[in-house]
């Protein structure tokens, strides 16, 4: 019988929503339901020539780089002697298509219970009546769209929550899934609008396919997973989602994917990364090299990195500043811009963002003045820093030696100043910036902790060792600040991925 070794267990893909029934038929054709799709993405060289990248699609990265199977063999589905690296397809549309099933349209209830079916199916198939094997069955689940809100309807739902097969849901991995409901024009899509099962994504009914007691915000695990198990990745190219003739881009607006708002598109608590990926499409959030590499890091990597920006002081410009001085009232937020990037592997000369918040992507962090610097102010107990990032690193994927190696690109700015409730024009320069810089951080560990060095490669070469981040309760203290009087310091936190219990 097949053993397990941990992180690479089973892998289930659960597809996302199809809206009309010729796309229904569409998917119940196809034996991978998208997992399978590529993309093919130019870029332009340092010659001035253009090279097409090719991503052949996350199932055959998966397979080339870690060695997973298909569940298929000569055109049916194995039942049995299987390898614990498989990858199953949750088919819960075939049901909807008349040559399968009925016709008749799965809710996500009843595709949750379908889920934990295959769960079942897919533990006999691996491990056969083998004890030992079946005591360490694990199995991730990695979903598209509705199909994360059907892998939270097995792992919330007060009928399916408790069952075995949930129980060994090891984690969750999610692509641009509405975790707080669809919203168009700035209005939760309503309870009565069955056509197409278009109300699945109206928070009250969420609510009860996930047995929340409440429907304001249905974005939470409620204590049923880990959330540091669960990952969401976001998200933020509205521009490039064509379906419906771009009426949904438009109804959607700037902060989403083109289908999911940015705000709706993560759990609370949970890990997040932001991609400049559409909902679907040549240009959509699965087939897609930066959604691979948060896949792949986020389940079978060994360190995760959490940074915080704190701050110390945020300048004024010096008209600004003698406004305030002279008694005038200033109100002003920040963005807080922040784009990880690991080093390449050797051999690859392929470059990517695990995570890119940025204002032109419209997933920047935004933060009032008072949140920050005066909370009492604003009615906190603390300041509210901006939460920068979490990203998965892999020391498997280390180039040379025992270090990791990322750069952030971290930029701070203002919005426009107001004094005395007008906006200050006068003296503005567009695209001024309080701080930015591009961080090489390099991290080594050893049998006492962490050892983190940092170049700010503004101001010297990358490839220096770079300074050591003081170590501080919690993570690791980087110094941060320029001649425009601006001060503050990045905390990293890195954490060794545990095992499930």
């Amino acid at each position: 019988m097949a053993t397990f070794k941990p992180p690479y267990y089973p892998i289930i893909y659960v597809r996302g929503f199809a809206m009309t029934r010729n796309e229904i038929e569409s998917t119940a054709a196809t034996p991978y339901m998208g997992f399978n799709l590529g993309a093919t993405k130019a870029r332009q060289l340092w010659t001035g020539e253009v090279r097409r990248h090719y991503f052949e699609s996350p199932l055959i990265r998966l397979m080339k780089d870690h060695h997973y199977q298909d569940a298929y063999l000569q055109g049916q589905l194995r039942q049995d002697n299987l390898p614990a690296r498989t990858v199953f397809i949750h088919r819960y549309y075939d049901e909807a298509d008349h040559d399968f099933g009925s016709g008749r349209r799965p809710s996500i209830l009843e595709a949750a219970h379908s889920l934990r079916q295959l769960i079942a199916d897919a533990r006999q198939a691996i491990c056969g009546n083998d004890a030992g094997a079946r005591r360490e069955f694990r199995v991730h689940l990695v979903a598209h769209s509705m199909g994360g809100l059907i892998c939270r309807t097995l792992l919330q739902n007060e009928a399916l929550r408790d069952s075995a097969e949930a129980g060994c849901v090891d984690k969750v991995f999610t692509y641009a899934t509405p975790h707080n409901g669809i919203e168009m024009a700035g209005f939760n899509v309503p309870r009565f609008l069955g056509i197409w099962d278009i109300n699945n994504f109206n928070r009250r009914n969420m609510a009860e396919d996930l047995s929340l007691g409440r429907h304001d915000n249905v974005a939470t695990l409620d204590g049923h997973f880990d959330p540091n198990r669960f990952f969401c990745l976001i998200g933020t190219n509205h521009r490039d989602y064509d379906v419906a003739f771009g009426l949904s881009a438009k109804g959607a607006g700037e902060m989403s994917d083109g289908l999911v708002r940015i705000t709706h598109a993560a759990v609370r608590h949970a890990p997040r990364a932001y991609v400049h990926r559409a909902h679907s499409g040549p240009f959509g959030i699965v087939n897609s090299e930066e959604g691979y590499q948060n896949l792949t890091r986020f389940l079978f990597g060994d360190v995760r990195a959490d940074a915080i920006l704190e701050l110390d002081r945020l300048p004024l410009p010096p008209s600004v500043q003698r406004a305030m001085g002279a008694g005038r009232q200033v109100r002003a937020s920040y963005w807080f811009e922040a784009s990880v990037a690991p080093r390449p592997a050797e051999g690859d000369d392929n470059s990517y963002y695990l995570t890119e918040r940025r204002k032109t992507n419209y997933s920047a962090v935004l933060r009032r003045y008072d949140e920050m610097m005066q909370p009492d102010r604003a009615g906190l107990d603390e300041p509210r820093w901006p939460y920068l990032f979490s990203v998965f690193l892999d020391t498997g994927r280390i180039v040379r030696g025992s270090t990791l190696v990322f750069t952030v690109e971290l930029t701070v700015s203002a919005t426009e100043y107001e004094i005395d409730g007008f906006l200050f024009f006068d003296r503005t320069i567009p695209g001024e910036h309080l701080y930015r810089d591009t961080l090489c951080i390099r991290a080594t560990q050893g049998n006492d902790g962490w050892r983190v060095r940092c170049n700010h490669t503004d101001e010297e070469w990358g490839e220096k060792r770079g300074s050591e981040a003081e170590a501080v309760d919690g993570g690791y203290r980087i110094a941060l600040s320029n001649r425009k009087g601006f001060s503050g310091s990045l905390l990293i936190r890195l954490h060794n991925q545990e095992p499930p219990q």
